[in-house]
């Protein structure tokens, strides 16, 4: 049975940063039920992809969809190519698309998943993510804030941690009038083929200079196709970053 799309959450519960982070209570939810109940307004097949029996027992718990994978994956990325075998082995489907939900995202929105899904449409996308214009000139200069190069054909040239582009003869604090920058949106989906081979690479030079994942694939000639959102991304990395989205009043 051929099926289009499939959402794959990565979920690990060690983390360096926010230890049992995808079990952590987002207003009465496990964070993990909340990512999973957002990514199911778009997408039928949804799965959660983790390594900890503690995590797969919270998905049981709400009847959601899990498989365990391998504790040893250095990246979401190398857990969702193994879950995809493993679900197409359990269910008897074949996917086509498939879309890595970052499990710290509670605050998902169901049209950021229909926007990446349009890329698809173009039988020659292989790998899609998104971006959102920065209006704020803190972002451009936050190192923990990826910025985006886009070309006039909507795919990524390369992604940095640095203000990208430099603008010369400028004050910094005028950047961001001058020119228009995107941050990125940390949502990915891929051809499953193409998931397959990307897992295959080696780590790359400018991906170990950045320690961003994504420049390996454009190192290795991989193009990524970018569409807009204007939805902010609300990750939940770190403790502080759940007391400041309490504090916004979102929970």
């Amino acid at each position: 049975m051929q099926t289009d799309y499939l959402v794959i959450i990565p979920a690990r519960y060690a983390s360096s940063r926010f230890p049992g982070k995808p079990l952590v209570d987002i207003g009465g939810k496990p964070m993990i039920r909340r990512v999973y109940e957002q990514a199911s307004k778009s997408v039928d097949n949804v799965y959660v992809a983790t390594d900890d029996e503690r995590i797969l027992q919270a998905v049981n718990n709400f009847r959601g969809k899990a498989v365990m994978t391998s504790p040893d994956h250095k990246s979401g990325t190398d857990r969702c190519a193994e879950a995809v075998k493993l679900i197409e082995e359990k269910t008897g489907k074949k996917f086509k698309i498939i879309i890595n939900v970052q499990g710290d995202e509670p605050f998902l929105q169901p049209e950021q998943l229909e926007t990446i899904k349009s890329c698809f449409i173009k039988p020659d996308t292989e790998i899609a993510t998104l971006v959102k214009p920065v209006t704020d000139a803190e972002i451009i200069f936050d190192e923990n804030k990826t910025k985006v190069i886009v070309n006039n054909k909507k795919e990524a040239v390369y992604f940095s941690r640095s203000p990208v582009p430099f603008i010369k003869n400028q004050p910094q604090e005028k950047w961001v009038d001058s020119h228009r920058f995107y941050l990125h949106i940390g949502l990915y989906a891929y051809r499953k083929e193409t998931l397959s081979s990307i897992t295959k690479l080696n780590p790359s030079a400018l991906e170990i200079a950045e320690s961003l994942e994504q420049l390996r694939w454009i190192e290795n000639g991989y193009k990524i196709k970018v569409e807009f959102t204007e939805h902010d991304s609300l990750g939940i990395d770190t403790p502080e970053d759940l007391a400041n989205i309490e504090k916004m009043g979102l929970i």
